[in-house]
């Protein structure tokens, strides 16, 4: 039997990400599962690290950029996600999404991550590298990834009943 008690979905706000979290809420709902859902906000001031003069402006920088992530993260879970799937919110501040993702699938005892995957080419990912990958390679619990677009198999609750008959 497969038991999946927190389903964790990382967000970088965008259409792979979106797509991920239709396939974790339903396999939460599936499985009764508690949702987790998570954004990773680029750590500023490490990125940009060495110039002093700049500290003031970059601190107050990403305070605004953490809120506008953090209304953003909360506008993506809904009041039935949060009744019903008792979703939870969580925003880091890191320069490194992957680890930092790992981290708190880690901390929170998750039992399977989804994560959308923008599906680039070789040479873009050469350069680049994948959070998604990363986290492929180094979970300790099974990993979704949902490249989009592709062909899905969530499918609103009106075409379930419409492939059905």
């Amino acid at each position: 039997m497969i038991v999946l008690k927190n389903i964790l979905v990382a967000t970088d706000f965008g259409e792979a990400a979106d797509v991920a979290l239709t396939y974790a809420r339903e396999l939460a709902r599936t499985f009764g599962s508690t949702l987790h859902v998570l954004h990773v906000i680029d750590d500023l001031g490490a990125r940009i690290g060495g110039f002093p003069e700049y500290a003031a402006s970059l601190g107050q920088l990403q305070v605004e950029e953490e809120a506008a992530a953090r209304k953003r993260l909360e506008a993506l879970v809904s009041d039935e996600d949060r009744r019903v799937l008792h979703a939870k919110t969580a925003l880091i501040t890191s320069q490194w999404p992957a680890s930092s993702i790992l981290d708190y699938a880690h901390d929170e005892h998750i039992d399977a991550i989804v994560v959308g995957t923008h599906g680039r080419g070789r040479v873009a990912q050469f350069f680049m590298g994948s959070v998604a990958e990363r986290i492929v390679r180094h979970a300790s619990c099974p990993v979704l990834t949902v490249r989009h677009p592709e062909r899905e198999f969530v499918l609103p609750d009106a075409l379930q009943a419409v492939a059905r008959a």
